[in-house]
């Protein structure tokens, strides 16, 4: 549904993307992508300093690459930008990749960049706030922080791969995490088959769909 903003004008809803320095900008990417596509929403990104560096690093791309795939690009350190407003309305927020770093700040209220304090926002506006954390074995430190933003009112997306959609790609896998990511949002889409129950399922033997 779109938001009646304060001006009257009716646009697009909003969902800011953030990116920060965990494994994986591809899941940031896919998500990204998927949104350009459908065009139901107006995607405004910002990206951590430690982000352009792992971008670099997995994936041979460059941040401004990542930059072309939203439709608002925010600065890091552009604290006056309108995502660090609660005035500004969105749908919330997704952290993907989010790494603990990001995750302690945000546990607690440490905001010291755009991407934090956007965070810190969507709290305080009780927005939705969706955070895709990765890291493994995780620590005694990091449940602790996932359990602070839980109570806190965000969501624990864990990058998980689920398998009873039948994957045999990565693109697959992807898709199906960037349709949970939306399904928190309320975002429509068909990015990958909805579980219909065991009659309806492929049979699986072995591992391997039959």
């Amino acid at each position: 549904m779109p938001i009646e903003y304060l001006s009257g004008a009716t646009e697009k809803p909003r969902l800011i993307i953030g990116i920060t320095g965990a494994s994986a900008p591809h899941l940031a990417i896919h998500l990204l992508t998927a949104l350009r596509q459908l065009n139901t929403v107006a995607t405004h990104l910002v990206i951590s300093k430690a982000a352009h560096r792992t971008i670099e690093l997995e994936t041979g791309l460059r941040p401004d690459d990542f930059a072309g795939l939203a439709d608002v690009y925010h600065q890091r350190g552009d604290i006056a930008a309108t995502i660090a407003s609660g005035s500004f309305l969105t749908l919330g927020m997704v952290v993907v990749p989010c790494s603990m770093k990001t995750l302690a700040g945000i546990a607690h209220g440490y905001s010291d960049d755009l991407l934090t304090r956007a965070a810190d926002v969507c709290l305080k506006e009780r927005r939705r706030l969706v955070l895709v954390t990765r890291e493994t074995p995780l620590s005694l430190v990091h449940l602790k922080n996932m359990t602070a933003v839980t109570e806190a009112g965000a969501i624990v997306l864990p990058p998980v791969p689920a398998f009873y959609h039948g994957p045999t790609t990565i693109e697959d896998l992807l898709a199906h995490l960037s349709g949970k990511i939306l399904d928190q949002f309320g975002i429509q889409h068909d990015l990958f088959p909805r579980w219909l129950g065991a009659t309806a399922a492929q049979d699986f033997v072995g591992g391997s769909v039959r």
